[in-house]
């Protein structure tokens, strides 16, 4: 195995370093039951669920959202 250092990694070119991150997050999307959820933002959301579910017609849906922000 060979071990690189954070100094190493600063030493690489821009692209070679994007292509080192993406390769490290396809490598912990391979496993995804492996990376723990922390329970705050297990809670984040049952709160969102729960205001989604008190008030359904509140917000905008994605679709609108994005349409706003591009447009």
């Amino acid at each position: 195995m060979t071990t690189i250092t954070a100094s190493d990694i600063a030493e690489m070119p821009i692209q070679e370093r994007i292509q080192l991150v993406e390769d490290i997050w396809d490598s912990i999307a391979e496993l995804p039951e492996s990376v723990e959820i922390p329970q705050w933002h297990k809670d984040e959301l049952d709160q969102r669920l729960a205001a989604y579910h008190a008030n359904p017609r509140e917000g905008s849906p994605w679709k609108d959202v994005k349409e706003r922000i591009l447009g």
